[in-house]
């Protein structure tokens, strides 16, 4: 079945729902008050929905019996957060949520489009984090994008925190690296164990 096309607008709700925007602000900022982690999470969770089938929604679907949603995709699995905060304010709104979190921890404010129709089937073509930069631009040449949104995307995950296991073989065992970032990174990143440590990436 393919999505329902709907005119986008900023002010899709400002009539059926005024309250809706302010309402989803306030989850945003309480959610980031208490972990400011969670804005990066929300804005990763943003794109990673946007990126294979348009903003409709389809990374928050779960898995049944007869259906394998986006959330257990190799580069979502044990990786993408902010569920939670989305059960808070619902799928129609994450692109809302993701400019909050932007906003709330300095960057630009922007409109978004509103009025898109939620999603009712999955697709779980992300690129995963060992891509190499070529495979990366290829992918996103694949999806309409170019260069310099590959950038942008890329330089979002300087707001939050990555796992050693995403960035451990790069630090080891690349030669094109910073020498004074890899040894930053591998403090608290050893050759084995510590998976699950974290570091900011734009430090």
């Amino acid at each position: 079945m393919m999505p329902t096309s709907a005119k986008l607008s900023s002010g899709f709700y400002n009539k059926v729902c005024p309250q809706a925007l302010p309402a989803i602000r306030k989850v945003v900022k309480r959610a980031i008050s208490h972990e400011p982690r969670t804005g990066a999470s929300l804005l990763r969770l943003h794109f990673h929905d946007c990126f294979v089938n348009g903003c409709d929604g389809s990374v928050l679907l779960d898995d049944t019996a007869n259906f394998i949603g986006e959330k257990t995709a190799f580069p979502n699995l044990n990786s993408i957060r902010g569920f939670n905060v989305m059960d808070d304010i619902k799928k129609a709104i994450l692109a809302v949520a993701a400019r909050d979190s932007v906003s709330i921890l300095g960057g630009p404010d922007y409109k978004v489009q509103l009025g898109r129709r939620d999603a009712r089937n999955a697709n779980r073509n992300l690129p995963p984090q060992f891509f190499s930069f070529s495979q990366l631009l290829s992918n996103f040449q694949a999806h309409g994008l170019n260069l310099k949104d590959l950038v942008v995307f890329s330089a979002a995950h300087t707001i939050g925190l990555a796992r050693c296991t995403t960035f451990r073989a790069r630090i080891y065992n690349d030669t094109n690296i910073d020498p004074k970032f890899a040894a930053s990174a591998k403090y608290n990143c050893p050759t084995t164990g510590g998976d699950n440590n974290t570091r900011p990436l734009g430090m």
